[in-house]
């Protein structure tokens, strides 16, 4: 077993604090990743707050990771030592089933496919995430990060990246559409950014106007306030797709009469209440209501490719590990442009704590 650096929860109510954790030495299909960075994603924080139930502890958090191959096992023919490689959300599936086999991992009937954190893998550990200095996954879940994006700046596009990037491409985002973003923030930035890309219109749905410079900077149209009763009127009926980006309780019907006949409103935000929806909002208009989680290994590479090609990556501020509580009260405060990355060189030995 290797020992590495790590960042910890181990209650929902303490502060995460430095350890060490133990990671498998390379199987024969196995990559050992030097991580260098690894986004704070929202799902982190509700994880190790126990926001949605079931969590156990100790956990290292973790799931937006961009590193460097250290080792390959000896079976291994997609990596070499010194390649540019991510890991997102799941660190393996059955294999098996349908989806599995058709790229879309992220539905495999086993559960859902074993994630990069907290869950037990088929070894019976554990998994811990990307809040430490090294992490060995199979190869197949291991991807290629293009060379046109700063680590930094691609370590969140391995969640925020294909959470958004995903349902853009399912539901036609491109040229003649109009898209709208629910909340700009790490998701919804990078929503912006791909939808311009895709070379569709892009309205930004905020609470307030504050942000406005940045989202018409990162490729928005238009930038609307939710918080004027006026925009639901005026934009009434006038987009063929909205991705709401947020984790909070939202009135969905209003953001439905956004919609023109046959548009869809994709949910990608997760918040911990349900929310309610009259299916006449629905109906009227021929309208979907639909959710999206993440995305297979075949669709992140192919995000991974578009945003080299585009020059696409997150706004990012990088902090030392030090600054990772204070990060997830910054997070819940909206208070980050947009997301945080932490430097994992700065992870303190527990001897160092």
């Amino acid at each position: 077993m290797l020992t590495a650096k790590a960042y910890v929860a181990t209650s929902s109510t303490e502060p995460l604090t430095p350890t060490t954790i133990e990671r498998r030495e390379a199987g024969p299909r196995d990559v050992l990743i030097d991580i260098q960075y690894c986004g704070i994603c929202h799902s982190d924080i509700h994880h190790a707050r126990d926001d949605w139930g079931g969590q156990t502890y100790p956990v290292v958090p973790g799931h937006e990771i961009a590193g460097v191959v250290a080792q390959v096992g000896s079976e291994v023919d997609k990596f070499t030592v010194g390649d540019r490689v991510g890991v997102g959300c799941l660190v393996d599936s059955c294999r098996e089933c349908a989806y599995c086999k058709a790229g879309r991992e992220q539905y495999c009937v086993q559960g859902g496919g074993t994630l990069t954190f907290g869950d037990t893998d088929k070894y019976g550990q554990v998994t811990q995430g990307g809040y430490s200095t090294h992490i060995t996954v199979d190869e197949d879940f291991v991807l290629k990060l293009p060379d046109t994006i700063d680590l930094a700046n691609a370590a969140p596009l391995l969640c925020a990246g294909i959470t958004t990037y995903s349902p853009l491409k399912r539901f036609g985002a491109g040229p003649g559409k109009k898209v709208a973003v629910i909340g700009f923030g790490g998701l919804g930035h990078v929503a912006v950014k791909f939808a311009h890309a895709l070379g569709a219109e892009v309205t930004v749905l905020s609470q307030s106007l504050g942000k406005q410079d940045d989202g018409l900077r990162l490729g928005a149209d238009q930038y609307h306030a939710t918080s004027d009763p006026q925009t639901f009127e005026k934009l009434a009926g006038t987009f063929d797709l909205v991705i709401n980006t947020v984790s909070a309780k939202l009135d969905l019907d209003a953001y439905l009469g956004l919609l023109a006949v046959d548009g869809a409103l994709v949910n990608v935000g997760a918040p911990a209440e349900p929310l309610a929806v009259n299916v006449f909002s629905l109906l009227t208009k021929g309208r979907t209501f639909a959710g999206s989680l993440i995305g297979g290994l075949p669709e992140t590479q192919e995000m991974l490719d578009f945003a080299g090609t585009h020059g696409i990556g997150a706004e990012v501020e990088i902090i030392d590990a030090g600054k990772i509580n204070e990060a997830y009260d910054r997070v819940l405060a909206s208070d980050v442009r947009y997301r945080f990355v932490i430097d994992t060189s700065t992870l303190p030995g527990t001897d160092e704590a």
